[in-house]
């Protein structure tokens, strides 16, 4: 467990049920959840039905409107996950990638060093490169993805100041991307809006919140922990956002099918949300 961790557990001590979290997930598995999430049959993007599919092409559409831009963006509780970023990448200089476990933090460092052991990504790269339609190789694609994460953090969304302070990042940002992170690592609806109040404050008004997340799930895998979910509607998510200072601008949901429900979580569905942030 790294120093970063040991004091984000001392300090959610003062929370039981955030207590509970923190101390769940040092039994995080990262290539356990990838396999169970990135592997098939979630992960064969042949299934244009599939659950990876609606996600690229929610993030991608969105992007390709030319609103969501600037210099500097965040992505919120990365895990160990680059596929939000494919799109993302080509409109931002700044990229912040961010995460809890010191675990996910070096498999990032993993597939941004090109180690021979990162997890492979190519078939996610392809996908978004044949959605966008821009004639790129998915080795460009992943190389100026590369290019543009310029640092990875320790996050800990349950602070007011997730980031810490003095963050090298660039604050506040033009955007915030998030996806499976706030359900993820709330005990409850009402850490779920703290949660969400906090990350809105590294967000400069009118910026924009890419938010993907999982609907009416309470549990998942990863390799020997089983983490709880605060399970939680489309109508409390968009609660949430407007307590938050948000207009929704986008509302998508995606159900699971039946083939894709493989018992590694009890997810019905996935939310994407594009909101932008009040200017007052």
């Amino acid at each position: 467990m790294s120093s970063e961790d040991k004091v984000a557990m001392t300090e959610a001590s003062s929370d039981p049920g955030r207590e509970a979290v923190a101390a769940s997930y040092q039994r995080f598995e990262p290539r356990s959840y990838l396999r169970n999430n990135y592997g098939p049959p979630r992960g064969d993007l042949r299934q244009l039905d599939g659950v990876g599919p609606w996600k690229l092409r929610c993030l991608a559409e969105t992007f390709a409107t030319g609103e969501v831009t600037g210099h500097s963006l965040i992505d919120i509780g990365s895990g160990p996950t680059v596929y939000q970023l494919l799109s993302a990448c080509a409109y931002f200089e700044d990229i912040t990638m961010t995460d809890f476990l010191e675990v996910n933090r070096q498999e990032l460092g993993i597939w941004l060093r090109q180690d021979p052991d990162a997890f492979d990504w190519s078939l996610y790269s392809q996908h978004v490169c044949l959605i966008e339609g821009k004639g790129e190789s998915w080795q460009e694609k992943e190389r100026q993805l590369r290019s543009k994460v310029k640092r990875i953090l320790p996050i800990d969304v349950h602070q007011p100041q997730p980031l810490g302070p003095g963050s090298p990042a660039p604050l506040p940002t033009d955007a915030l991307v998030s996806a499976f992170c706030l359900e993820a690592v709330s005990p409850d609806h009402a850490s779920f809006q703290r949660a969400l109040d906090h990350i809105t404050t590294l967000l400069r008004p009118a910026g924009h919140l890419l938010l993907i997340g999982a609907l009416e799930e309470s549990w998942y895998l990863a390799g020997e922990a089983k983490l709880s979910v605060v399970p939680i509607q489309e109508r409390e998510v968009r609660e949430a956002l407007s307590r938050s200072g948000y207009q929704v601008r986008d509302f998508r949901t995606y159900t699971m099918p039946a083939y894709l429900q493989t018992g590694v979580d009890d997810v019905k569905g996935i939310f994407f949300v594009w909101a932008q942030k009040n200017v007052a």
